[in-house]
């Protein structure tokens, strides 16, 4: 059974399109991509990404428990800072991405992505075996709602936000009358926040945030707008971009890897052995040089051989161009401004090997 938000409703009453995400019904789009693309970027968008999960972790061994269970020193996080990870099996590879948010002094909340929950609970489970630790899903209780773009703190400071934050930071608030914990995080690269609100609070802060939101030309955005908008910011999306026969390190992910954390983590040698020598493949932008569409599984070549893959592909709003993400292997020839092919319907079409992201982000605030 496909499962629903607590803003469903609101979503076919605005006339969303509704697709099936990695089995929740969610708003696709309301309008047109392109159109809610375009509102992120220059003004403010709501997203209800309520179908993410939300983990918390508390216990006497909390630390040392996710330490284990993420490269990441999750020893050196401050009280209510965040920090970007990958949650990794024996051989390094990616069970998902999540963002880890420390909320006291040994309690802390985990973003996972939502085709990955169960997932990612169960390792969690059978890696606390030996470790005084509470793993509490409260996926069920909450909702997650994203206000994003360069006029979100504008509307966040109408709608009674009282702390300043810096990016990757999380606060509990009250935002328009109700408690809630604000994140100045997102998937847009985009400055903006990230709501947890109670499910019984989401209608009314989803309204609340649509109204005081009109004088910003606010607009509700789908999943479709979300994925051009991440892409375009060159941010992975687990099942496309991310797996688990792929490491943080082939991900493109080293700049998060601390080189200097202690003890063992879950898959520790091999992410460590990548690091010095790199991994079997890399993570690449592709700009199509003409107006082909890379898409997800379709080939790559390079000198007449198949060299990797597309993981996502897509129609640039902003660039007005198309671009993609594609894992090819770990060739010193296959560069910034090689030259590849990509399969397309038997045929090949050039693409240039880019620079990510392909815009510039301008989600990293401080105070």
């Amino acid at each position: 059974m496909t499962k629903e938000t607590f803003l469903h409703d609101k979503h076919i009453a605005l006339g969303a399109k509704m697709v099936d995400f990695a089995g929740w019904e969610m708003p696709v789009q309301y309008t047109s991509i392109i159109e809610e693309h375009k509102t992120v970027r220059e003004n403010v968008g709501l997203f209800d990404v309520s179908h993410m999960g939300e983990v918390f972790v508390s216990g006497k061994d909390s630390v040392e428990f996710l330490n284990k269970i993420v490269p990441q020193d999750i020893s050196k996080l401050n009280y209510e800072k965040a920090v970007y990870c990958q949650l990794t099996n024996k051989n390094g590879g990616l069970i998902d991405d999540l963002i880890i948010y420390k909320l006291g002094i040994l309690e802390y909340l985990v973003i996972c992505n939502a085709s990955r929950i169960d997932e990612d609970l169960n390792w969690m489970v059978r890696n606390s075996k030996e470790f005084d630790v509470k793993i509490d899903n409260q996926s069920h209780n909450y909702s997650l709602l994203a206000v994003q773009g360069p006029k979100a703190d504008e509307l966040m400071r109408k709608l009674g936000l009282s702390t300043h934050q810096e990016s990757f930071t999380i606060k509990p608030d009250s935002i328009a009358g109700i408690k809630v914990f604000v994140s100045r995080t997102g998937y847009t690269g985009e400055d903006g926040y990230e709501i947890l609100v109670e499910n019984k609070n989401s209608e009314y802060m989803w309204d609340k945030i649509l109204e005081e939101g009109s004088t910003f030309g606010i607009k509700p955005i789908g999943l479709g707008a979300r994925d051009t908008l991440r892409l375009e910011a060159a941010l992975h999306l687990y099942g496309n971009d991310l797996d688990e026969n792929t490491t943080p390190v082939e991900a493109g992910l080293s700049w998060s890897i601390p080189k200097d954390k202690q003890g063992y983590y879950n898959g520790k040698e091999i992410i460590e052995e990548q690091l010095k020598q790199g991994g079997k493949k890399k993570l690449v932008g592709l700009k199509m040089l003409d107006k082909s569409i890379a898409r997800h599984e379709y080939e790559v070549y390079y000198k007449g051989e198949k060299t990797g893959v597309i993981t996502s592909g897509a129609p640039s709003p902003m660039l007005g161009a198309n671009i993609a993400l594609a894992y090819v292997n770990n060739n010193d020839e296959i560069c910034t401004g090689t030259i590849v092919q990509v399969m397309i319907r038997e045929k090949l079409h050039d693409a240039e090997i880019v620079k990510r992201p392909f815009i510039q982000k301008r989600n990293k605030v401080k105070l």
